[in-house]
């Protein structure tokens, strides 16, 4: 039938990523290893039909993303202070949506980057650090809501990200499109992450302690149903007539006793976060103004003077 065939993985449409940058910087090595160091930012986004770019910030690089209402966001470590940690892999990512000719319009869109101030309490996402995944998923979320997204994630597409293992190849897009279509996909694994994507962009505190309750439950939350699909691993290992299955039975019941074991520590977890009361955040602010930077050693040549385009 016609709509089998359309749902099986040959069929499934997949969006081109969009076209990398049009300067002549894009062809040199020193730009080519920064966008190798930031793909696992830039590709998911690409993915999305948004268009990137690699910028240099008031102390570090950023990724520069231009979004259809010709606002922007701002994706990169903390500026200030520097870092000495080598670009794309800070201690946290800070992203912020801005525009041009209306400085009202600057939002917060996520913050992993630890606190430099003791007496102001971390962010709800400062526990990823620099993981990229939670940053997509959020940035997914908020574009989302907004209508900004070209091509929002579809249900059958894979949610990962993974790192480029080699610089770009900027004069074959269609290279890029090709390894993109090799990425596995992960459906319980996906799953999990789709939670964690509307954990992130939870609306208010009362909503992430619903989101807590599907994990928690006793009865029915994601904790329950591990344990018990560790106990059916355990039960597997041992149809092997190897002493070893009956050794591995044994490690997969443990795991399944210490997931419930976790479950029971955190059974009051829901309602604690219900009684939290709400921060409002204070804006970090950017500048895309570039000056001389400082780079790691060994990490890259100096940075190039931003051509007109």
């Amino acid at each position: 039938m016609a709509a089998d065939v359309e749902n099986t993985p040959d069929a499934r449409r997949t969006a081109p990523l969009a076209p990398l940058p049009n300067h002549r910087d894009v062809n040199t090595p020193w730009w080519q290893e920064l966008w190798r160091r930031h793909a696992h930012i830039t590709t998911p986004l690409r993915a999305r039909g948004l268009q990137c770019d690699i910028e240099f910030g008031l102390s570090a690089y950023i990724v520069r993303v231009p979004l259809p209402d010709d606002s922007y966001l701002i994706i990169g470590p903390p500026q200030e202070p520097s870092s000495e940690r080598p670009p794309g892999d800070p201690e946290g990512w800070i992203a912020t949506r801005e525009h041009p000719d209306d400085q009202a319009l600057f939002e917060v869109l996520y913050d992993s980057a630890p606190s430099g101030d003791a007496g102001v309490p971390q962010r709800a996402e400062a526990r990823h650090g620099g993981s990229a995944q939670p940053l997509i998923e959020a940035l997914d979320h908020r574009l989302a809501q907004l209508g900004l997204l070209p091509h929002p994630v579809l249900p059958h597409e894979s949610p990962h990200v993974h790192p480029a293992q080699a610089p770009p190849e900027p004069t074959r897009a269609p290279d890029d499109q090709a390894a993109a279509n090799r990425a596995p996909s992960y459906v319980y694994g996906g799953a999990m992450l789709a939670l964690t994507g509307r954990l992130n962009g939870a609306e208010s505190l009362a909503d992430a302690a619903a989101l807590l309750h599907q994990v928690l439950d006793p009865v029915n939350g994601l904790l329950e149903r591990l344990g018990e699909f560790f106990e059916a691993a355990g039960e597997k290992a041992k149809e092997a007539e190897e002493d070893d299955g009956f050794d591995l039975s044994y490690d997969l019941a443990d795991a399944a006793a210490e997931i419930r074991n976790l479950g029971e520590v955190l059974h009051v977890a829901e309602d604690r976060m219900r009684a939290l009361t709400p921060l409002v955040p204070t804006p970090r602010l950017h500048s895309t103004t570039a000056r001389a930077p400082s780079l790691p050693p060994r990490a890259l040549p100096p940075a190039q003077p931003r051509h007109t385009r």
